[in-house]
């Protein structure tokens, strides 16, 4: 990271963000972990493929809150700071919608989501993909690792190929295991 870089990051108050998203504490994930380090680790692979964006770090750090929080007020998010609004909005755009199937959340990100939208979720997915290395539910990895394949592979491919690079990695680490416990 260059120094005009860690200048940028230094201005970034990620604080208020991170207080929100305290809400997620002690919700377990079905695919490991738990939700409020989740959001921190999706936030930490953006810093580490060197995006460095204020708005898509701190939609990171909130980026479940509305789908996971039933009773979340959204006015808390909009009123932290000057980018609250862009920050609502990415994470709007980054939300499964209620009757929207999981296949038909991410062809809309593919097809109709901003740029940001599609390199949150791509952190996003490595940051599951990784979870999964313990989880020891066997289907539960191979229709993850298949929808990956099949639907961020491609979100991937158009936003950034060292995170795409991960994915795939990720994605055969995955199936290997699985076939190491199904011999």
């Amino acid at each position: 990271m260059t120094t005009d870089e860690m200048l940028i990051l230094k201005g970034t108050h990620l604080a208020p963000y991170m207080q929100l998203a305290t809400a997620l504490i002690g919700k377990v994930r079905e695919g490991g972990g738990n939700m409020f380090r989740h959001q921190l680790d999706t936030m930490a692979t953006l810093i580490d493929y060197g995006y460095i964006d204020s708005v898509l770090l701190k939609a990171a750090i909130v980026h479940d809150l509305i789908e996971d929080v039933p009773d979340f007020n959204h006015n808390l998010l909009l009123s932290i700071d000057y980018e609250s609004h862009a920050v609502y909005d990415l994470v709007l755009e980054v939300t499964r919608l209620p009757l929207e199937t999981k296949a038909e959340f991410l062809t809309r990100i593919l097809r109709t989501g901003s740029h940001s939208a599609k390199v949150l979720k791509v952190a996003d997915r490595i940051s599951n993909m990784i979870d999964l290395g313990f989880v020891l539910n066997t289907g539960f990895i191979s229709r993850y690792t298949e929808e990956t394949k099949r639907y961020v592979f491609p979100i991937a491919d158009e936003v950034d190929q060292a995170m795409l690079a991960e994915l795939k990695a990720l994605v055969e680490s995955r199936q290997t295991y699985i076939s190491a416990l199904t011999r």
